[in-house]
């Protein structure tokens, strides 16, 4: 099953973008409709409500009286808390029920629109945000619903605002045209969807050819929504989430394939984790190429081969390929994944001599068609410069007095 989460602020579309997704086949799990199922008369969220409100806010017939309720509990952030603290509980258990009942092979479309303030984005698969600015969202919300322009700009300051929905979205669809215009970016978005979804239930990971781009400023916030998911996915057995490699070196350029290091206790662990990661969307890979500049980075020591070891998990994602490495907290590979990470970022000589091995690295394999001949390839030819490399990071960190942060 693949669980996507779609949010917008108040009046942005969510319900275009979630009719769309559903007609082509999506399992669509509307939050709001489900919030009004479980305050419908009679039932105990509405009684939960009356007696946290006041009966004033239930009609004569039994009926939930909905601006009577919005005049009370969006006025300071204390009611809303106290009906959110109503409402949640029960809008989630609901949810649960109708998400376990679809297919589990099904694309599940949350539309939830307090996703990000509920801090939940790390739950799903992908997090879709329908975004449109602020005053748009206005003459929309007055002009087409006919609401109080103070009732409306009320209901959107009891939201996140626009740069935090964008901060937590992996997919921006940008709804501030026509009618219509955000159509076919919704049926792109569902060939993607279902890849992902058959590359979930296939075990299938996607691999890219190294072919090295300008460094991308959004890497960073991509980077941290991953390791957000990941930290949940493993949870007390991830000792921490890294982002490492090239992409996580401002201004180098890189292969677009974001790398993250799961730090666990053991291999033992890593193992136990293989299920939970593929289910998340990171199949595990059984046969990987050597990224670790071993022996070189244990010069002086007789440190056991087997400490390199690791276990290798990649995206099934198409629209983002990522790299998930599984190492044992301590040992050479894990520390060494950190160490060279800031001494690039840290090393200016350093990242323009890696980039030159990167681009010839690249330019070697680029009439490879097998891809994983060529990743192979790409890799042994930065070998002999990471024996010196792994060296000379080691002695910065012990210079500097480095520190895994």
């Amino acid at each position: 099953m693949l669980r996507i989460g779609l949010t917008g602020g108040i009046g942005a579309g969510k319900s275009t973008v979630s009719r769309i997704l559903g007609e082509l086949g999506a399992v669509v799990v509307d939050a709001d409709l489900i919030a009004r199922e479980v305050v419908e008369p009679g039932t105990p969220g509405l009684a939960a409500l009356a007696a946290e409100f006041g009966d004033g806010i239930v009609n004569s017939d039994g009926s939930l009286d909905r601006p009577a309720l919005a005049a009370k509990a969006f006025g300071d952030d204390e009611a809303r808390a106290r009906l959110n603290a109503v409402m949640h509980p029960l809008v989630g258990a609901r949810t649960a029920e109708v998400v376990d009942a679809a297919p589990a092979d099904a694309v599940v479309l949350q539309d939830i629109p307090l996703l990000v303030e509920g801090g939940m984005g790390a739950l799903f698969h992908l997090v879709v945000v329908v975004d449109v600015d602020a005053e748009e969202r206005i003459r929309r919300l007055v002009e087409l619903r006919g609401m109080p322009e103070a009732d409306a700009r009320a209901r959107m300051a009891a939201q996140a605002t626009d740069e935090q929905r964008r901060a937590a979205a992996d997919v921006l669809l940008d709804n501030n045209g026509p009618q219509g215009r955000l159509d076919a970016e919704v049926r792109a978005l569902w060939d993607r969807l279902t890849r992902y979804a058959e590359n979930v239930r296939t075990a299938t990971v996607v691999r890219t050819p190294p072919v090295l781009v300008s460094a991308d400023p959004s890497w960073p916030d991509q980077a941290r929504r991953l390791t957000a998911r990941l930290r949940t996915v493993c949870g007390a057995s991830a000792l921490r989430v890294d982002h490492i490699g090239s992409t996580a070196v401002p201004g180098l350029e890189a292969k677009d394939v974001l790398d993250v290091q799961v730090t666990v206790p053991s291999l033992a662990v890593a193992d136990e984790l293989a299920g939970v990661l593929a289910a998340a969307g990171f199949p595990r890979v059984e046969s990987v190429t050597r990224d670790d500049p071993r022996p070189a980075y244990d010069i002086g020591g007789e440190a056991d081969p087997a400490l390199w070891d690791k276990r290798f998990h990649a995206a099934a994602d198409p629209g983002r390929p990522a790299n998930v490495h599984l190492r044992v907290d301590g040992w050479p590979g894990q520390r060494f994944a950190l160490v060279f990470r800031d001494w690039l970022i840290a090393d200016e000589q350093a990242r323009a001599e890696y980039v030159e091995v990167k681009r010839a690295a690249a330019a070697e394999v680029a009439g490879e068609a097998d891809i994983e001949t060529a990743v192979e390839r790409y890799a042994a030819a930065k070998t002999p410069w990471f024996d010196g490399a792994a060296v000379r990071a080691e002695q910065w960190a012990e210079r500097t007095g480095w520190r895994a942060g």
